[in-house]
């Protein structure tokens, strides 16, 4: 009795984990439904920024700064929380291949998100761990903590070169130049006849252009990564309740064959009780 009730305990535990874990994916599918939603709006945004900076580049190519002696600053875009597979050590991974010996080899990182700040709690390229976000709601916030961080790092270093490596929707992780800006754009030729009309200086606009796209594609990156993330929580607890479901009916199994182990007990001793009343004291048929 004790064993089976011990099956019996388990099989209960098992099946409030799944509960807890059936919410956590829940939530996770309705964030990245939010999350798409969001995506779209912020993606036209920048696709128009873009529109602008190549339209104005294709006029004014020599208005786009050169930079020398930049510092390389890596922008890594991980988790803040778990259940999400191999979400932050792929991110690891690509790094790893993007940083070869030779001038990146001692590029900077910035590490967002406690799950990916942990696995990188003793590379000294780390200069800053900032806390992600847990949901679409909490990105304005991150975006303005990581801001502060390359503005704190752009007054110890003459010239920085941004890049950030996030999780994308289809082509996996990637390596997104965020500065200087508008790497290739204006190569090809204008989209229009005449150049655009402008109030203030090309370089002034674009200055402008630049803030606003940096703004718009820190939007879009987090909201993209944190999108995948769900993505691959959805996914891994999926897995998770695959095999916790497995579980649950291999214990079921096992407390049905010591419940019907049991009752061939409780039979046995039914019937012992019985042949030993029907047989009498002394080994002859009882007397009534």
């Amino acid at each position: 009795m004790s064993r089976r009730r011990a099956l019996e305990g388990h099989r209960h535990g098992l099946a409030e984990i799944r509960e807890i874990m059936g919410s956590m994916k829940t939530l996770a599918y309705m964030e990245t439904r939010k999350l798409a939603r969001f995506l779209e709006a912020q993606s036209a945004v920048t696709r128009t920024i873009e529109d602008a900076a190549a339209d104005l580049l294709s006029f004014f190519p020599q208005t786009l700064p050169e930079v020398r002696d930049a510092t390389p600053v890596y922008l890594l875009i991980g988790s803040e929380r778990g259940f999400c597979g191999d979400f932050n050590h792929a991110l690891l991974r690509h790094l790893q291949a993007q940083l070869p010996a030779g001038p990146d080899a001692a590029a900077l990182l910035i590490a967002v998100g406690h799950k990916l700040a942990t696995l990188l709690q003793d590379d000294a390229r780390v200069v800053a761990r900032v806390d992600g976000a847990s949901a679409a709601e909490e990105a304005t916030h991150l975006l303005d903590r990581v801001v502060a961080e390359l503005e704190t790092l752009q007054t110890r270093h003459a010239a920085l070169t941004i890049l950030c490596v996030h999780h994308s929707v289809e082509h996996g992780v990637r390596v997104q130049p965020l500065l200087p800006p508008f790497d290739g754009l204006g190569e090809g030729p204008p989209g229009h006849s005449q150049p655009p009309l402008l109030n203030e200086s090309p370089r002034r606009v674009l200055a402008e252009l630049t803030e606003h796209y940096l703004f718009a594609a820190l939007h879009q990156i987090l909201y993209t990564s944190l999108m995948v993330e769900n993505q691959h929580r959805v996914a891994h607890l999926e897995g998770a309740l695959r095999h916790l479901d497995k579980q649950s009916a291999d214990l079921a199994r096992r407390s049905n064959a010591l419940r019907q182990e049991e009752i061939i007990e409780e039979i046995e001793v039914v019937l012992l009780s019985a042949a030993s009343l029907t047989e009498g004291p002394s080994g002859g048929p009882g007397r009534f």
